[in-house]
């Protein structure tokens, strides 16, 4: 049950009436995008992120800002497994920040990059779910991640991606296609790892995980969390799946992080035993 909602929406600002004739001159201006509003809620010491719906895009326990409470939110940190020290992290879609700050506390040597369209998802992840300001260390970009991930500056830049791309109606991710895999394996760098958050119950699954397969070497899904989420580890190269050397560093992301890592080898085997039937 939602308890708390509260509704921010940026303000329009007044515009002073044009004069026919120059506003029929006037070349016109470019197509801005249509956000839903961005709303909160709150339940039991947790703040819930909408856009303007029930559906949930993001949370955080607010006497642990930087933890990532859904469990969701922890498997997208699966990459660990294969990169113990990233140069560069890319969010796209920035949510409420949990996966960005959670990067940035942890590999304070990296930079963290967050990609995120809605200027008004940015503001209110600054001023309430506690989104540090940039610095040497983090940028928050208000932009396209399709642009972004076909900008050639990009490219081969990152160690990791995640993508977590949802819009009010969540029905799938908003980038879906074969070619904005492939912009995303081209930017990462060599042996580089890409999380993505999908609905596994959706039609739109079977169409991600055929265009992620079309893009990366390989492609493995961990078990299907909260009301139908998957996450997919998309790898540039073939990983290394040596079952002792996953186990140790499994002990160590627990022991540093308390992420529940050692889960996330048991969804590896098992999305690896089904691949072989």
């Amino acid at each position: 049950m939602l308890i708390k909602r509260k509704s921010i929406e940026l303000a329009e600002s007044s515009r002073r009436p044009t004069p026919a004739a120059a506003r029929a001159s006037a070349p016109k201006p470019a197509r801005k995008p249509k956000f839903a509003p961005v709303t909160l809620s709150e339940q039991d010491g947790v703040r819930f992120l909408h856009f303007g719906t029930e559906w949930v895009q993001g949370a955080m326990r607010i006497r642990k800002p930087d933890w990532p409470e859904l469990e969701y939110a922890q498997q997208m940190m699966a990459w660990m497994l294969f990169i113990e020290q990233p140069r560069a992290i890319a969010q796209l879609g920035l949510g409420a920040a949990t996966l960005t700050k959670f990067c940035y506390r942890q590999f304070p040597q990296a930079l963290v990059t967050a990609v995120e369209l809605n200027p008004s998802v940015i503001a209110i992840c600054s001023s309430m779910f506690k989104l540090p300001s940039d610095d040497e260390h983090l940028q928050v970009l208000e932009m396209d991640a399709m642009d972004f991930v076909l900008d050639g500056e990009n490219h081969a830049a990152f160690d990791v991606l995640q993508a977590d791309l949802y819009d009010a109606t969540a029905r799938g991710p908003v980038l879906d296609t074969p070619e904005f895999y492939q912009a995303c394996n081209a930017c990462l760098a060599e042996n580089g790892v890409m999380t993505v958050n999908l609905f596994g119950d959706h039609p739109s699954f079977k169409k991600n995980i055929k265009a992620m397969r079309f893009a990366f070497d390989t492609v493995i899904c961990l078990p299907e969390v909260h009301d139908g989420n998957v996450v997919a580890l998309c790898f540039k190269n073939k990983p290394d799946l040596d079952p002792e050397r996953l186990a140790a560093r499994a002990a160590q992301i627990v022991a540093t992080t308390k992420l529940p890592a050692k889960s996330w080898i048991k969804g590896l085997q098992t999305a690896l035993a089904a691949d072989k039937r």
